[in-house]
């Protein structure tokens, strides 16, 4: 038997509760609690059991599982290791969540035994609240695959094509035939790139009536075409985007509008701005939109979750990035300053500034090292000695947090892809369950009710609880029509 010792002190202001004690047994591990201990916190269920009437059974009945009123021991069929934990706020005040403790399952724990969350250590907090963001993923990536799901026909044509064509543009997973405009986006950008590199070979290059070279036209007709699929895609995702502000802001959505934009810039000030500015100006102009060109391979993004999971890894690894910045920009300087004075002393020195020199701290720290510039002086070699050190230096020290916060991220994507396949698979068999037991007599409404009824536990997820029921009511409409 698990027994707290009795505490030597006493509460001179105590009733008779307070003596006396009570027997809880906790999934088949027995504990002594006393009064005086449980009164401390009266609201909870184990102080309203000792403080209640052992004539009032009703009551007893409704506070815990089982009991014996002659051994006055009292049964709960609840985690005996979450108990440890929250049996400890009457004692010091304070709870901490065990490891291997589902916190989402603890937290109902507590409410079970009507403790307040306020009572959680702040650690504790920070990690419940990382599992409840999780959580609040999970369900969103549920009720994203739950949205996918053909549904009821919705007597709108429009917002039923519109609809269609989103699933189409943005959701390659939905359809073969969305999978397949996918690879296709995937292949014209690929094929864009390729364009725009062989574009600068010279040998490519044709004479126009005037003599000048320009691209090769069936090079600029690849390029036409590839506008073309670009325009048409970006057109159809804006028209049947659900919110078109929130798809217009977007960051991916902006460079798709950029990798567009300068060939109909080229094309307005060729035809057009002849007529208003000088011909040199129109090409010097058309030669820097035309640069802009680069910004469509980021568009290869919107097709692999590796390239999100680097972005994110970058977003998260700020500090770390700061903090390479900070020490190699005080190194360029120091060191740069050192190698300019050190070398002064030379006839033929190559340091003829400092900020002259800078070009050289880089190379030099990031073991670069054109050799355009270089020390001649022993002083110096051995300044440039120690730059390239600290800078391998430097530069390793960063390297570890971002892989670390690569691969966290990558992990948790894919554990939480897993988790949330799984809670559909679980919805999906909840589902066909209830509705092999439930009779159409009852109604669909009464038996999703049922059902809902049936499922709900204390180990449920309530952000997926919406999401089962549109689960649900898909199943029993579709079942509820084909009968």
């Amino acid at each position: 038997m698990w027994t707290v010792p009795k505490p030597r002190y006493k509460n001179s202001n105590s009733l008779n509760t307070n003596e006396a004690e009570i027997v809880v047994n906790i999934g088949g591990v027995r504990l002594v609690l006393y009064g005086d201990v449980l009164n401390r916190y009266p609201e909870s269920r184990l102080a309203e059991l000792i403080n209640c009437s052992t004539r009032n059974y009703d009551i007893i009945s409704s506070l815990c599982d089982d009991y014996d009123l002659g051994k006055r021991e009292f049964y709960f069929d609840r985690d005996p290791d979450a108990f440890r934990c929250i049996i400890d706020v009457y004692y010091f005040g304070e709870i901490h969540i065990k490891r291997g403790i589902c916190p989402i399952c603890f937290i109902k724990e507590m409410e079970f035994w009507k403790i307040d969350q306020s009572y959680l250590d702040e650690c504790c907090k920070s990690y419940l609240n990382e599992k409840e963001e999780e959580l609040a993923e999970i369900a969103s990536k549920v009720k994203l695959i739950l949205d996918d799901l053909d549904g009821a026909p919705s007597d709108n044509t429009s917002e039923r094509w519109q609809k269609f064509i989103w699933k189409l543009m943005e959701k390659p997973e939905s359809s073969f035939s969305a999978r397949i405009i996918a690879i296709a986006s995937f292949l014209f950008v690929l094929l864009s790139s390729f364009v725009m590199c062989v574009g600068t070979i010279p040998e490519v290059h044709v004479e126009d009536e005037e003599g000048n070279l320009v691209e090769h036209p069936t090079l600029e007709a690849i390029e036409t075409a590839c506008i073309g699929w670009f325009t048409v895609e970006y057109l159809l995702r804006f028209v049947s985007s659900p919110n078109k502000l929130h798809f217009s802001l977007s960051f991916m959505n902006i460079i798709d509008f950029m990798a567009i934009m300068p060939f109909y810039l080229v094309l307005t000030l060729t035809y057009l701005g002849k007529a208003m500015m000088d011909l040199t100006k129109v090409q010097q102009a058309v030669q820097a939109l035309r640069i802009m060109r680069i910004a469509r391979i980021f568009k290869l993004a919107r097709h692999s979750s590796g390239l999100q999971t680097l972005t994110y890894a970058l977003k998260r690894s700020f500090k770390e990035l700061g903090l390479l910045l900070m020490y190699m920009g005080i190194g360029i300087f120091v060191f740069s300053a050192l190698g300019y004075t050190m070398e002064q002393s030379h006839p033929e020195t190559l340091f003829s500034s400092i900020p002259q020199s800078f070009w050289w701290a880089i190379i030099t720290m990031t073991t670069v090292g054109y050799g355009d510039i270089y020390p001649k002086t022993t002083l110096g070699k051995c300044n440039a000695a120690i730059s390239f050190l600290c800078g391998v230096i430097a530069i390793a020290l960063p390297i570890h947090p971002i892989i670390n916060n690569f691969v966290i991220f990558y992990n948790k994507q894919r554990v939480l892809d897993t988790a949330a396949k799984h809670e559909l698979e679980l919805m999906e068999l909840q589902s066909s369950e209830d509705a092999m037991k439930t009779t159409h007599k009852s109604g669909v409404e009464d038996a999703l009710k049922s059902s809902m009824r049936t499922w709900h536990s204390d180990n449920c997820i309530p952000l997926l609880e919406e999401s089962t029921w549109n689960l649900k009511s898909k199943k029993y409409c579709s079942g509820t029509e084909s009968s």
